[in-house]
């Protein structure tokens, strides 16, 4: 499989360690045998976890079995493997997973169902469980706190960079540190989005705090975020908390809340935006922005629409400024009563739509000078319908994009 190097994709930043979580990779030679493809998550045992799902209904053996282990006891570790997804293996899927499981749990002394096991990689393959077995003895050697930035690298399958941000912040005068890893580069859509993430803190909170923070912060990044309109049946996000900081946050309604789900809600979306920036052959960077719609529904259906449009993203990577393509899906995305001599539509700080067709003051030569940018943004206003407003982020589709996918099992 071929990939392609982005050269203006932002390194990845060092990750800084979370009280209580250690983290080991090793080679399992999935699908490549030049670097990691496995990783593991040890948690202390007074750490919370949550954690949402793809809705595909046909999700991964290894969601299904997440799914269980997660609501029966608080886990031990996290399983991680690229290269294959177990998934579209009918129970020989479930038996490989939960083989996974028994394998972690021998070497670690604890239940099965205290580890939870997270793939990615190709459909319809059975997962290779005496390739992982083997290995997990050197994924267990390798822990370590400071294992984040190689996690990020092992759980990497069409990325070209690993991806990861780390947050140290003060909440009631006293410090707390976020840190995240994600995987993703294509099969992304707003439908939890697909990816793999794990994010920790070391906070203290109850399973009903984390739930509420993750619910707004994946709403807030993963679910705004598009590359091709494709959903994987592997999805995970995964939020930690290890309660060996000094906060404790015990109700939603703690002062603490707010800012620490604010926190998260900004790694969750720098996460999601390193994902759509890193997408398959993606060469731009765009957002769009939806603003005076009658509901936030209203404003995310307009903005899918354009960002889904194979038109307008090809038309984005040809630096082509066919505006009409803007135009044309903002039209079709299902607003009821538009009146279109109110609509207005942006490139950055152009405006290009206005009056029901061309802005008067728009030239060809504005619009080419825009869309040859590497980061653009696309705003439509609806016209005074109402105070909603959203913002999605997706990317332009290329050459590379076809090639990469064609050549993905080969």
């Amino acid at each position: 499989m071929t990939q392609i190097k982005k050269t203006d994709t932002p390194e990845l930043l060092s990750l800084q360690p979370i009280t209580g979580i250690k983290v080991g990779t090793a080679c399992a030679q999935i699908r490549q045998a030049e670097r990691d493809d496995l990783a593991l998550f040890e948690l202390p045992p007074q750490s919370t976890c949550v954690a949402v799902f793809t809705r595909n209904a046909f999700c991964a053996a290894p969601v299904t079995i997440a799914k269980q282990h997660l609501e029966s006891i608080a886990p031990r570790f996290l399983l991680i493997n690229s290269g294959n997804a177990n998934a579209g293996i009918g129970e020989a899927g479930i038996r490989d997973a939960l083989n996974c499981c028994e394998a972690v749990a021998q070497l670690a002394d604890c239940a099965p169902n205290e580890v939870l096991p997270f793939s990615t990689g190709v459909i319809g393959t059975p997962l290779p469980v005496d390739k992982i077995s083997a290995a997990l003895p050197n994924a267990f050697a390798a822990l370590d706190a400071q294992g984040w930035e190689k996690a990020a690298e092992a759980i990497m399958t069409t990325d070209t960079v690993p991806k990861g941000f780390s947050v140290q912040k003060s909440i009631q005068g006293q410090p707390i540190t976020i840190t995240g890893i994600v995987k993703g580069a294509g099969m992304i859509k707003p439908d939890m989005a697909t990816l793999l993430a794990f994010i920790a803190t070391d906070i203290a909170a109850p399973t009903s705090v984390l739930q509420a923070c993750i619910n707004q912060a994946v709403n807030q990044s993963f679910h705004r975020i598009t590359i091709d309109g494709d959903t994987s049946t592997n999805d995970a996000c995964v939020l930690i908390a290890t309660g060996q900081g000094e906060v404790t946050i015990e109700s939603t309604e703690h002062v603490a809340f707010a800012p620490f789900c604010q926190a998260v809600t900004d790694i969750f979306l720098q996460l999601a935006q390193a994902i759509v920036r890193d997408g398959e052959g993606a060469t731009k960077f765009m957002t769009i922005s939806v603003e005076q719609g009658t509901s936030e529904r209203e404003c995310l259906d307009v903005a899918h629409t354009i960002a889904h449009s194979p038109l307008v993203k090809t038309a984005f990577f040809a630096s082509d400024a066919n505006w009409g393509r803007i135009l044309a899906a903002v039209g079709r995305a299902g607003v009821d009563n538009l009146d279109i001599q109110a609509v207005q539509i942006y490139l950055n700080e152009l405006c290009i739509v206005q009056n029901g067709g061309v802005a008067e003051s728009y030239t060809e030569e504005q619009g080419k000078a825009v869309m040859r940018k590497k980061e653009i943004m696309v705003r439509v206003l609806l016209g005074e319908r109402g105070n909603h407003k959203t913002m999605v982020y997706t990317c332009d589709l290329s050459h590379d994009y076809v090639r990469i996918n064609a050549e993905y099992r080969t």
